[in-house]
């Protein structure tokens, strides 16, 4: 692995990646959320269809989190994506607009970074697109490292290299790890440079578990009630 150069005052930021309200006020009340990731199929699993419908769960969303909340364009081509992402952004100034990995969305995003609109430039797999979309000026840049690791590929080892890239060449994208498994994937992204966290809420909620805390605390417990 390629030695790590952080760029200084960052710390890693955790996203919860759901459409679920419930979960986000859950992460929220844990004192430790940032942001929210969505797509379509987050929605479609809450059940949320029509676009007047997507768009008043997200100005929700936005109400509830104080911090970036990303919202997936659909479209694929460039002038589609470019009318669809203004309307994102409309809903709320935390709306960050998700673009996927291609031509045009790379394009795109150049468009909206000239017009102070934040992205997210999703389904990353290469070091190579993680260039193209620091250049075009992406806010956050999503590998998805639990989708690399099931292709017999090293997610994390992808976290490293961008990190190492970006570092080198001085480029502000943030990082966004997605694609989380569970608590090692978060705490493998955050010695790998990972900027950002995006992962479902039983993740997260996966680093508080230990058995020797439970241990611990039941023993705790135990002599208390011969104190009392």
């Amino acid at each position: 692995m390629p030695i790590i150069r952080m760029r200084a005052g960052i710390y890693m930021k955790f996203f919860v990646d759901t459409a679920n309200l419930a979960q986000i006020r859950e992460a929220y009340e844990l004192g430790i959320l940032d942001g929210v990731t969505t797509n379509p199929s987050l929605m479609a699993k809450e059940g949320i269809k029509g676009e007047a419908a997507i768009l008043n769960h997200y100005k929700t969303i936005c109400e509830l989190v104080d911090g970036d909340i990303s919202a997936e364009v659909i479209s694929t081509e460039y002038q589609a994506i470019i009318e669809e992402g203004k309307k994102l952004a409309a809903i709320h100034p935390n709306i960050v607009v998700k673009v996927p990995m291609i031509k045009d969305g790379i394009k795109a995003i150049k468009w909206f970074s000239d017009n102070g609109i934040k992205t997210n430039c999703t389904l990353v797999f290469s070091a190579g697109q993680a260039i193209l979309a620091a250049k075009a000026g992406a806010t956050y840049l999503s590998p998805f490292i639990g989708r690399i690791d099931d292709s017999s590929w090293d997610g994390i080892e992808l976290i490293a290299q961008i990190s190492q890239i970006y570092s080198v060449q001085g480029f502000k994208t943030q990082i966004l790890a997605a694609s989380i498994r569970n608590a090692l994937h978060i705490v493998r992204c955050a010695e790998a440079g990972a900027d950002v966290c995006t992962c479902p809420l039983d993740s997260i909620l996966g680093l508080l578990k230990h058995p020797l805390t439970d241990i611990g605390l039941a023993k705790f417990l135990e002599d208390a009630k011969k104190t009392a």
